[in-house]
């Protein structure tokens, strides 16, 4: 039998999967008209069984960001929960928890800030970008310190139509070294190149089209070509710049964002592939320090 050519292959386009269609006794409380959802009536200390996983997988896919209250999970409980959605990774340049390197620890102290307040998808620079996150608030301050989600096919779903035709077919490079590359040896910045995204990409689980560029670690376009007549190379970069700007101005409109307030034992688990997330930088030098699992995704088509 001749071998397939996987180009020859027709796209198909996935089945939406909505949570009505799985049911399982968790409540679903919407927080923003945007997205997410507030997740109740569920203990995540105790065994999740298939289908409440598989329902909860679900409420993502529609909702984009869930979150759950309350819930004192031990370190081996987060990653054995985050791990029942895909493989999880393990960050180049985070530092780790000292038993279970796929739990990143995030946050500052009193002497330094975090630097996570900037709109952006979690390691869009890899080859095969992350699925999701699962992200548990240990310790928070009084007042201050909320993360904002941006619902990114939103995003896509209201620009213009001259500037969906605008952005068919285009790619963007999303590189980690802007963001990381200070901690980085020369051996971990080989081991990861800078990746080639569209600046569109279809979900795979809902069909929806989403944009894909976030300031953290977009660069810059490979394949633009300019629609108007430029006298010179000065004004066709000026031209794609314009561009690249314009795109990453779109998360900052509010109608397409939800804040959540942080508590201690706080869960939030959001889709990065539909989404993108803040982290507010306002309460310093108060504490705030979190444990991440990220799930890993697939390539971006």
């Amino acid at each position: 039998m001749s071998p397939v050519n996987a180009a020859e292959i027709p796209m198909v386009a996935p089945a939406v999967v909505r949570p009505c269609a799985l049911q399982s006794s968790f409540t679903v409380t919407r927080i923003s008209p945007a997205l997410g959802a507030e997740i109740g009536n569920i203990d995540l200390t105790a065994q999740v069984d298939d289908d409440t996983i598989a329902a909860l997988r679900s409420a993502l896919v529609e909702h984009k960001v869930l979150v759950f209250r309350d819930q004192d999970i031990t370190p081996v409980q987060h990653v054995t929960l985050a791990r029942r959605f895909g493989e999880l990774e393990v960050h180049p340049t985070f530092p780790h928890h000292a038993e279970f390197p796929e739990l990143v620890m995030l946050g500052g102290d009193d002497k330094r800030p975090a630097m996570e307040n900037g709109y952006h998808s979690d390691v869009s620079w890899r080859e095969i970008p992350s699925m999701a996150s699962m992200l548990r608030c240990v310790q928070c301050p009084e007042i201050g310190g909320d993360t904002v989600w941006v619902n990114m096919a939103l995003a896509y779903e209201r620009l213009p139509e001259s500037r969906k035709r605008q952005i068919d077919g285009l790619l963007a490079v999303h590189d980690i070294r802007p963001a990381f590359g200070d901690r980085m040896t020369p051996e971990q910045q080989r081991e990861f190149p800078p990746a080639t995204h569209p600046v569109v990409r279809t979900h795979p689980e809902s069909g929806e089209k989403i944009l894909y560029v976030n300031g953290g670690f977009v660069t810059h376009f490979v394949n633009f070509k300019t629609r108007n007549p430029v006298r010179g190379a000065f004004e066709s970069h000026s031209e794609k710049q314009d561009l690249l700007d314009y795109l990453l101005r779109q998360p900052a409109i509010l109608e397409y964002q939800m804040r959540l307030r942080w508590r201690p034992n706080t869960i939030a688990f959001w889709d990065n592939r539909s989404t993108q997330h803040y982290a507010i930088q306002d309460y310093f030098p108060a504490v705030r320090r979190m444990m991440r699992a990220t799930i890993i995704g697939d390539r971006p088509f």
